[in-house]
């Protein structure tokens, strides 16, 4: 069947064996090498491989620690299903992506950040442990003090060092489904920087930031800060999901348009802070409510571009990029600017201190080599991409810019996993 990521591009033909009992995934890796996927939402083709093992059909919850909020559950559950159960219970994930259609087994090993991320850091610190079915067909249950190194490598590791099949997590109490939302408007990037600067200490930021924007107004931006608000009550109403039901004509995107959508956006905000209360579901996962909108950019896709910068470079590169970017025309009415904290022990995993921007760009004639321009700047400032998002960064760029790949390569060799665990991202970056 033909199959790709969240992004469209690339696709494959690949077999895809559903799993619903570990000794499935033994006997298939037995002769052929696989990947794991669960809900298919990375962008790229880190989940792609000629033989596919969807691990959805392991979705049960096994236990629940009502004092401690830690749930032990299988890595198909989602966690849209985490949320749905226990946020009524006065529970909510600790970290969590800008989309809650992910997999906990897809959550761990992409290492997955938040809007968090200065404070708490990745999902990983609140994995308290995880069952990983390795090449020999055991499953090992690691953690922290248990096959600590494996348990590292996992944390990020792309599916490479084994199936997912289990875990047990810590959840956040909260006492409402509400969040405390305060908008601040940035006239430039200096100013949303500045901004991230004086609010460290809210638990939430993030930014969307104009990137077509230029001169004075380069990286105008609207930082949104959050905090879990204290009354409103834990159940909501059912949303109202909107859908894209076919793929839109990809000429209906372009710089004119995107232009146009960003100016109308920034300026809709009209006073320098604006505060009001919103329920969860817009303020962490805003394009949740548009079921398909990936077909807003055609049939032949996107390809989400996230990168992050250290902080002692990040201003002077995110400057750079920013102009690049709107020099090109090629902008992104999704742009998120977001502030990283310390980075974690896990060797592949993506944060580092400063700042990280993510943007997509429709899938067309002459983006690779902007791309790959971009590559180099964000090298050059000592920078990285993240590899749930990518689909066609270089080994080079890769080895330069994780150095600790050779140290999970070892890890993967001495576990069996070379050869037996690999996707198309893998092999792109020489890490079969």
């Amino acid at each position: 069947m033909l199959i790709s990521g969240w992004g469209r591009y690339p696709t494959i033909d690949a077999e895809l064996q559903t799993l619903n009992t570990p000794s499935q995934a033994i006997e298939s890796l037995a002769t052929t090498p696989a990947i794991a996927r669960g809900m298919g939402r990375s962008y790229g083709d880190s989940a792609l491989a000629a033989h596919i093992l969807s691990t959805r059909p392991l979705d049960r919850l096994h236990a629940f620690d009502a004092d401690e909020g830690v749930v032990d559950c299988d890595a198909g559950v989602t966690l849209a299903e985490l949320i749905d159960v226990f946020m009524p219970r006065g529970w909510f994930l600790p970290v969590t992506p800008g989309t809650r259609f992910v997999s906990v087994g897809g959550a761990v090993a992409s290492d997955v950040h938040g809007k968090n991320h200065h404070l708490d850091g990745c999902f990983s610190e609140f994995v308290d442990s995880l069952d990983l079915l390795t090449a020999s067909g055991e499953v090992l249950t690691c953690s922290s003090s248990s096959h600590a190194e494996l348990f590292r490598a996992t944390c990020g590791g792309m599916g490479l060092t084994g199936v997912i099949l289990r875990a047990r997590l810590r959840l956040r109490r909260v006492k409402s489904a509400f969040i405390e939302q305060v908008t601040l408007k940035a006239a430039n990037l200096d100013e949303a920087l500045d901004l991230f600067e004086a609010h460290g200490a809210s638990t939430y930021s993030v930014a969307w930031i104009d990137c077509l924007a230029s001169g004075g107004a380069l990286g105008r931006s609207l930082l949104m800060l959050g905090e879990h608000a204290s009354s409103g009550g834990l159940d909501l109403a059912p949303s109202r999901t909107l859908s894209v039901p076919v793929d839109m004509p990809g000429m209906l995107l372009n710089r004119y348009s995107i232009r146009a959508f960003n100016t109308l956006y920034f300026h809709r905000i009209r006073q320098p802070r604006t505060e009001q209360r919103i329920d969860y579901r817009p303020f962490f996962y805003p394009l949740d409510g548009i079921a398909q909108w990936n077909r807003l950019y055609g049939r032949d896709g996107f390809l989400q571009y996230q990168f992050v910068l250290p902080r002692e470079t990040g201003r002077e590169g995110m400057r750079a990029i920013l102009q690049r970017i709107a020099a090109s025309g090629r902008g992104s009415f999704l742009a998120v600017l977001k502030a990283f904290g310390a980075a974690n022990d896990n060797p592949l995993s993506f944060p580092i201190e400063g700042y990280t921007l993510a943007l997509d760009f429709k899938n067309e004639r002459g983006l690779a080599s902007l791309l790959d321009e971009l590559d180099r700047m964000v090298l050059a400032h000592g920078g990285r991409l993240y590899l749930t998002k990518d689909a066609r960064m270089s080994a080079e760029a890769f080895r330069q810019s994780y150095p600790r790949w050779e140290e999970f390569q070892a890890l993967r060799e001495r576990y069996g996993a070379l050869g037996k665990f690999v996707s198309l991202q893998a092999q792109r970056l020489g890490l079969e």
